[in-house]
């Protein structure tokens, strides 16, 4: 309660200097319409930039976490059980993309090699030869013909970065299962490859399952980075809007709500099953 009061009380003190010293005045009733228009032509309610950009941040994240998990499970199980030189390839991979600044991956990533692999690739000619259904189905699972290079950009720049960070808790989970498992697994007869994909592997998972689930919490606040490649997810909407209307703390208020929503609801949703998981 005294957080939630001094919240408030900072909020408060916060609006009021701001319309005593800047003479700011407020426009909220301006920001409904930025989520949803109402289309003149059909007469039904349409996306707008906020919505949109939104949305896009959260598949964005998605697909991140989910190759960036794939790549980091990889990683993360070549560093605890893997050669010497897959061992050494693992901790190069981690130890290079963790002390680059995630902002400068993105960026040389989308210049300098992306630039290279996906106009070689030619996805945006190939989604533009397909039929209006299949372009609608890529468009909401991840973007349209005109953006679907810079979007695959984005989140395999995003997805090396957070995958060292989950190889790191993948392998960490599996070092961390006693040898005890080991040995009882080659007393009943299982080999090495079975006792690992049958045995240790799913404990490991189970270790890790909460560790990785924050990560994905990490993965959408890292994702405000991509703005800077013209990917139209919430940060970068959010910049176009305050261009184009000038309500700077009203548009930057409503983003900071909008993550703020969605990063913590994920938090307490995991924070409620680890608990509830821990008491089995």
């Amino acid at each position: 309660m005294a957080v939630v009061l001094l919240l408030v009380a900072g909020i408060s003190f916060f609006f009021s200097r701001m319309g005593s010293l800047l003479a700011y005045q407020w426009e909220w009733n301006r920001i409904p319409g930025y989520f949803m228009f109402k289309d003149p032509v059909t007469g039904g309610l349409r996306t707008n930039m906020l919505l949109s950009g939104f949305l896009t941040t959260i598949r964005l994240s998605v697909w991140a976490t989910v190759l960036g998990f794939l790549l980091g499970t990889l990683s993360g199980i070549l560093g605890a059980k893997g050669s010497f030189v897959q061992r050494f390839a693992s901790r190069l991979y981690v130890e290079t993309i963790r002390n680059i600044p995630s902002l400068v991956l993105v960026i040389l990533f989308y210049y300098f090699i992306s630039s290279q692999f996906l106009d070689a690739l030619r996805l945006d000619l190939w989604l533009r030869g397909q039929s209006d259904g299949v372009q609608r189905v890529m468009g909401f699972l991840m973007e349209g013909p005109d953006r679907i290079n810079a979007f695959v950009s984005a989140v395999v720049a995003l997805a090396i970065y957070e995958g060292a960070y989950i190889s790191e808790i993948v392998r960490g989970g599996i070092n961390g299962i006693p040898i005890g498992q080991w040995e009882a697994a080659w007393s009943v007869g299982l080999s090495r490859p079975r006792t690992f994909l049958q045995v240790i592997l799913p404990q490991a998972f189970r270790r890790v399952a909460f560790p990785l689930a924050g990560q994905f919490i990490s993965t959408i606040k890292d994702s405000a980075i991509v703005s800077v490649i013209s990917i139209q997810e919430l940060t970068f909407q959010g910049m176009e809007l305050m261009a184009a209307t000038f309500l700077t703390f009203e548009i930057w208020i409503t983003i900071t709500l909008l993550y703020f929503v969605l990063t913590f609801s994920l938090s307490r949703t995991v924070a409620i099953l680890e608990k509830r998981f821990s008491r089995q």
